[in-house]
């Protein structure tokens, strides 16, 4: 009876390990395709419109962040209240705040220098970024099957420049492509910078607070960059509907992506977000297909699949964490069950499994079985 029982909870273990995986790669491609959005709206109000406004697309996303999410806080008692949070730690927001408006802003000042195709892959770099980050600050420790699963992925990526190559889709001024370049890597940097600090502060802290921080700082710093940069651009806009249209279209993804992202981040890990995000220069392109005849390669579906791929490898096993007691409590989530840490041999570091999402709650559960 007792083996009965094992092998009957290992099949829902593993049939719930399968669901929960498909739903992390799914939860990923929304993501990806937020992004999509993005950028095809951007694209029209640059090419079609001549709206050359990055600086300003951002600012109208703080701005609803801002409505949304710090009104939230504001309103709030206690502990959790605007006030309260400002008053503890207001410089660390502002710097992620900063961050997160310059990383936007690299990358798209890069596409004015660069090529399309160099920019899709010099992103890449953001993975590097993000894992080593992990790593040292968040204490996150990686098997096998996940640096497979990611050089699986940069090679899909590989593969999709290869093709880029291919049908020449060269687009983009390629004078300086060196400033392009560097701008990218930047960008990737500061990205992976801020992903990073977004997994930390939704695990330990609140998406909410997370997302209002952003949304007032972010509104602020992006405020004072546009009144400088770009308000001689935007007089030049010409107004109308459509225009109109493509803006509200732009700030609803962008909005969704970064309500959302936080979300995914929490379910999956920083590393796993930013792997899905590989597909979303692929669902451009086959947008791209029908919308501005694009050429196309068969290796373009073969570069979609080897980054599912990858992603499925990554996602199969869980991370852990290494778990020192005297950084312990410090990384501690609130949420999730406090785990006492036996009194002897109190300085030796211990590992710990811990898996994602729900699997914590779910043990208990299998030992009374």
């Amino acid at each position: 009876g007792e083996r009965m029982g094992n092998v009957v909870i290992r099949e829902c273990r593993g049939d719930w390990r399968s669901k929960d995986l498909l739903l992390s790669v799914a939860l990923g491609q929304v993501l990806s395709l937020l992004i999509c959005g993005i950028g095809l709206t951007s694209k029209y109000l640059s090419e079609d419109f001549h709206a050359n406004t990055p600086v300003f697309q951002s600012f109208l996303n703080y701005i609803l962040l801002f409505l949304v999410y710090t009104t939230t806080l504001a309103v709030r008692q206690g502990e959790e209240n605007l006030l309260a949070i400002l008053k503890r730690r207001w410089w660390k927001y502002m710097i992620l705040g900063i961050i997160d408006i310059e990383a936007n802003y690299l990358v798209v000042k890069a596409y004015q220098y660069t090529t399309l195709t160099s920019v899709q892959l010099l992103d890449c770099f953001v993975i590097p970024v993000v894992i080593l980050l992990s790593w040292f600050f968040l204490l996150v420790r990686y098997k096998a099957v996940h640096f497979i699963g990611i050089v699986v992925c940069i090679l899909g990526m590989g593969c999709m420049a290869g093709a880029d190559v291919l049908v020449g889709r060269q687009q983009g001024a390629g004078e300086n492509k060196l400033i392009g370049d560097l701008l990218v890597l930047g960008g990737a940097t500061l990205y992976g910078i801020s992903n990073v600090c977004e997994e930390y502060i939704v695990r330990n802290l609140s998406r909410v607070e997370f997302l209002g921080m952003i949304g007032l700082f972010g509104s602020f710093f992006s405020g004072i960059q546009l009144a400088i940069m770009e308000h001689k651009e935007l007089l030049k806009v010409p107004w109308d509907w459509q225009i109109g249209l493509l803006y509200v279209g732009f700030s609803a993804c962008m909005f969704g992506l970064y309500s959302f992202m936080p979300v995914v981040i929490k379910k999956t890990s920083a590393t796993a977000v930013n792997l899905s995000l590989l597909t979303a220069d692929l669902y451009s392109l086959f947008c791209g297909l029908f919308l501005f005849h694009y050429k196309f390669s068969g290796l373009y579906l073969l570069s979609f699949f080897t980054i599912l791929v990858g992603l499925v490898l990554y996602s199969s096993t869980s991370t852990y964490v290494a778990q020192d007691p005297r950084v312990y409590k410090q990384f501690r989530n609130p949420s999730g069950p406090v785990v006492d840490l036996p009194a002897t041999g109190q300085l030796e570091p211990s590992v710990t499994y811990t898996s994602l999402g729900q699997e914590t709650e779910e043990e208990p559960h299998v030992r009374v079985a």
